[in-house]
């Protein structure tokens, strides 16, 4: 509460339907009523996905793609004068959310990350979606970008070096510019109102 929130979905069409889509777009509304007008940009993925999983090492595609929506997230941040990132990570719920992962993850941009989650285990986190209406919606089963393509042994240490050395095996510049220059902007307001 009190800071001006833009939000970023990476969406994966037609790996990704319209339906999550439009999840995304309900928990937006929903979260709006108390942070107020939310600026929500819904990038287009696929692509980049496609490429890190053709030129990149397996293992590493999942915290190789987060890299990615960290830069892209960034360039939209800058674009709409924010100040920081922030996202919902909690420490060790998943193989991209160990510490290595997430010190990887932070060394794809230079502005802060706020991890406000992240101490919180699922249960913790579970009763505040509940408590703010949101959980309800997170459940359905529509599947979210992160979902697909996943390794069957994701890296859970990963290295920054070496990780800086497997995304360099491909020049993904043209395609995140291309993925921000885009990306869909529906601005949501806290009276349920929704405005492409």
């Amino acid at each position: 509460r009190g800071v001006e929130l833009s939000a970023v979905h990476f969406f994966s069409y037609p790996y990704t339907s319209e339906r999550a889509k439009d999840k995304v777009i309900e928990l937006t509304r929903i979260i709006s009523a108390y942070a107020g007008e939310i600026r929500l940009h819904i990038v287009p993925f696929t692509d980049i996905q496609l490429a890190i999983y053709e030129h990149c090492p397996e293992k590493e595609t999942t915290i190789l793609m987060r890299r990615l929506m960290m830069k892209i997230a960034e360039r939209i941040a800058k674009n709409d004068d924010a100040l920081a990132l922030i996202t919902g990570e909690a420490l060790g719920q998943v193989a991209s959310q160990t510490l290595e992962s997430l010190c990887v993850t932070n060394d794809a941009v230079s502005m802060p990350v706020f991890r406000p989650l992240i101490g919180m285990d699922k249960n913790e986190i579970t009763e505040i979606a509940r408590k703010i209406n949101t959980f309800e919606t997170s459940i359905l089963p529509y599947e979210d970008c992160c979902t697909i393509f996943v390794p069957k042994h994701p890296v859970t240490k990963p290295d920054v070096q070496k990780l800086r050395e497997s995304e360099a095996m491909f020049d993904f510049s043209n395609m995140i510019e291309e993925a921000v220059n885009n990306t869909e902007l529906i601005v949501i307001n806290n009276y349920g109102g929704v405005s492409r």
